[in-house]
């Protein structure tokens, strides 16, 4: 039996052991930074399996390895994340979330499971491989600064490097079965904006007295908008958006402070640099125009991902390989952020989709809502194929 036999035929036989993970994981989420149930979880599984492991890495991180012959000739690795979302789930499923509030929403609880498939997996076909293969269970992705700059400072990537990382994320815009790529640029990088807009408040019939604090944070986002359609080259994808403005004042009370809350996202750092300062000084100018004053936070997130060339081409080949022509397609360049973007800009990376919907089930809901879930047939799919991905670059670097 060759290799790609292998893989299927023990996925197949794991399956519901990882239905059951997936499962549990779905049903006990963990907010970002708070893993440390899950992290336990995962620890005890691979101990389970004879996997060697660090844990608390970089905080609540799990760093595994999988020592194949001549375990130090070539390194790879293959990365998932931990935690939930702040989201009150409202499906009516056996597995729904045990903890109010909380839900896995961006189906972390299918890439822990597939990761942990893919391990089990390769573990047992370790003695037909040379190299090693890094195991990266990363906490906190959806809050900046994010687990993967503290597990990389914490050396997640050292003592052994891996010479490329992977990483696989559902999407339920494709059916299950099918999985997405993508060469080079990715997805956007993003940053946190917060404006205080200040003045003097006070009754809103006496504008001689007062700061009118509320039109003046109207002109500063007509302002803003300016730096995304007349400073931005159209050839480098730009958003800036603001979802949250917090007045407190009143039908006839103008508020001495108003908050204004809002990301900006691009694929260019000197760009990124560039529309920092003009946000800061249009914010500044359009204020000070306007009788007020303010303040303008800007906090750095995750930086653009982008995609090796032939790393992505060779994890292409082997999806082709692994699941037919027809279920592998080109994704298109998104503006939403992850930090695998972390590991990307550090070293060669593949960060691919895997298709998780079901239309013929109604399982089509969207990442980050109430209803979002996936259909389970998927991870089946994720835990072979990503073990194929690994172990294809593997024997690719020993050819």
């Amino acid at each position: 039996m060759n290799h790609l036999s292998q893989i299927k035929t023990i996925a197949a036989e794991l399956n519901q052991q990882l239905l059951e993970i997936r499962r549990y994981l779905h049903a006990n989420p963990e907010l970002s930074f708070h893993e440390k149930s899950t992290a336990k979880f995962i620890s005890n599984k691979l101990t389970e399996w004879g996997i060697d492991h660090q844990t608390a890495v970089g905080g609540n991180g799990i760093v595994g390895i999988i020592k194949g012959k001549n375990p130090d000739k070539k390194i790879i690795a293959l990365r998932a994340d931990m935690d939930a979302l702040p989201i009150l789930e409202q499906n009516t499923v056996d597995y729904k979330s045990l903890n109010e509030g909380v839900m896995h929403a961006c189906g972390h609880d299918v890439h822990m499971s597939c990761l942990l498939g893919a391990a089990k997996i390769l573990s047992e076909l370790k003695d037909q491989f040379e190299g090693s293969v890094k195991l990266i269970f990363q906490h906190a992705e959806e809050t900046v600064p994010g687990g993967a700059i503290e597990m990389i400072e914490a050396g997640a990537l050292e003592n052994p490097r891996p010479a490329a990382i992977f990483g696989q994320h559902v999407f339920p815009e494709m059916e299950t079965g099918m999985v997405g790529f993508r060469s080079g640029r990715y997805m956007a990088s993003n940053d946190e904006i917060t404006i205080y807009v200040k003045g003097r408040g006070g009754h809103a019939a006496m504008p001689e007295r007062v700061d009118d604090t509320v039109l003046a944070s109207a002109h500063i986002l007509i302002a803003l908008q300016r730096i995304v359609s007349r400073t931005s080259s159209p050839q480098v994808p730009t958003v800036l958006s603001f979802g949250k403005i917090v007045t407190n004042g009143a039908m006839n009370v103008l508020p001495e402070q108003v908050s204004i809350h809002g990301t900006f996202r691009t694929f260019s750092e000197s760009w990124r640099e560039k529309a920092h300062q003009l946000i800061i000084e249009t914010a500044e100018n359009t204020a000070r125009a306007n009788g007020c004053t303010c303040d303008v936070e800007i906090k750095r997130g995750y930086p653009f991902l982008v995609n090796d060339k032939q790393l992505t081409e060779e994890a292409r080949l082997a999806a082709i390989e692994y699941l037919g022509p027809e279920n592998v397609v080109e994704l298109d360049m998104r503006m939403t952020a992850e930090d695998f973007s972390r590991y990307s800009q550090i070293m060669p990376a593949c960060f691919y989709r895997l298709g998780t919907a079901n239309k013929g089930k109604d399982i089509t809901s969207n990442l980050h809502t109430s209803t979002f879930d996936v259909d389970e047939r998927s991870i089946e799919i994720g835990a072979g194929l990503m073990a194929w991905i690994g172990l294809k670059k593997l024997m690719e670097y020993n050819e």
